[in-house]
Formats: C-alpha cells, sequence, structure tokens
C-alpha cells in the first residue's frame, strides 16, 4: 500500500500572522501550525516578518495503489490587525497561496467550502503541478475573517511508495504565498507587496 504522510501542515489563513499577530480562535501554541518568513516591500525599505498559523489537516495513513483519497486542511479564524508597526493597515488583498501537488500521486480535483469575511470568492486552479488558492479580497484591516476549507482529491502511486505532502516556495523570490498589504503612513498610502515561504 501506498502510504500517505503529512510532513507539515499546510499554512493557508496567514493574514493575520504575516503581522505577528495569533489568531483569534485560540493561541497558536494550543494546535498544529504551520511557519512562514515573510518580507513586506515598501518605499520605506523591506521588512522581515514571521508568522504562524493553526489548522486542522486530515488525510489517510495509507491508501491503496492507483486509489484516490483526499487531504482536508481546515483552517482556524483570524483577526486582521489595524495597525503594523506604526503603519495603519488599510486592506490586505489578492493573496494567493500555491500548494504542490506531492509526488507519487496524481491531481484529481481541488475543492474550497466555507470561509467568511473574504468581500470575495475565493478560488482554486492548477498550474502545473500546484494547485493555487485565490482570495482577491479586500479584507480590511482589523475585520475578522476565516478562509475557506480546502481538500485536494489525488491518486496514489506505485506500492510502497511515500506521498508525501509540503508547503511550497524556498525562499522570498521563490514563494509559496503571496498577497498585497494596503498601508497608511501619516498622508501617505502605499501598496506593499508581501512574499512568504515555509520556515520550519
Amino acid at each position: 500500500m501506498a502510504t500517505h504522510r503529512s510532513l507539515l501542515v499546510l499554512g493557508v489563513a496567514v493574514l493575520p500572522l504575516v503581522f505577528g499577530l495569533p489568531t483569534a480562535a485560540q493561541p497558536a501554541a494550543a494546535q498544529p501550525a504551520a511557519s512562514y518568513a515573510c518580507r513586506a516591500d515598501t518605499k520605506f525599505g523591506k521588512h522581515l516578518l514571521s508568522l504562524r498559523q493553526g489548522v486542522d489537516a486530515k488525510a489517510p495513513a495509507t491508501v491503496k495503489p492507483n486509489h484516490r483519497f483526499s487531504i482536508t486542511v481546515d483552517l482556524k479564524p483570524g483577526q486582521l490587525p489595524g495597525e503594523v508597526k506604526g503603519f495603519k493597515l488599510k486592506e490586505v488583498r489578492d493573496l494567493s497561496l500555491r500548494v504542490p501537488i506531492p509526488p507519487n500521486s496524481s491531481y484529481v480535483s481541488a475543492t474550497l467550502t466555507g470561509g467568511s469575511g473574504l468581500n470575495s470568492t475565493p478560488s482554486v486552479r492548477l498550474d502545473g503541478r500546484t494547485a493555487v488558492i485565490t482570495v482577491t479580497g479586500p479584507i480590511p484591516g482589523g475585520a475578522a475573517y476565516q478562509l475557506p476549507t480546502l481538500t485536494i482529491r489525488l491518486k496514489a502511486g506505485r506500492r510502497g511508495a511515500i506521498v508525501e505532502t509540503r508547503l511550497k516556495g524556498t525562499s522570498y523570490d521563490d514563494p509559496g504565498l503571496t498577497l498585497t498589504a494596503k498601508i497608511k503612513w501619516k498622508f501617505i498610502t502605499l501598496n506593499s507587496p508581501v512574499s512568504c515561504y515555509p520556515n520550519p
């Protein structure tokens, strides 16, 4: 049988944690969490940030060769801060999260369910061997929200193979998560791109 093993819980709902805040549901230490290293590019320089996000991920321990199985990631609620390091956070938009299709498996489908406070309809598409989740927003600063549950349907490969789920991204220049934060400082309003990659 092909063994399914989740090496790293998938992290999607990262908006509040881009700015170093825990989710509203419960402290991150009380539940499994994904970690990201992030860089925000602004006219005032580059700012490095770290994030953690609590999630509830489910997948079968084993699956028969050539049989279909699902990976489900249920993301915990969060709340955006109203201020970040002296800057007023006006909104976050155009979030894209990239989840690679694991080796030793083939993609069947992906769906999103639930979610709230997003001011848009999230979508998921396949780009090569990567599932890309997009949330256009905007999500206002200080607002509560919850990203949708992601379910990826896969087909197992050969007998005895290990299917490992990982987060995409290796550096700020090869991110697995991107978004745009609109910030205001005094009379200046800026749109700052934020790039993140997994940093276990």
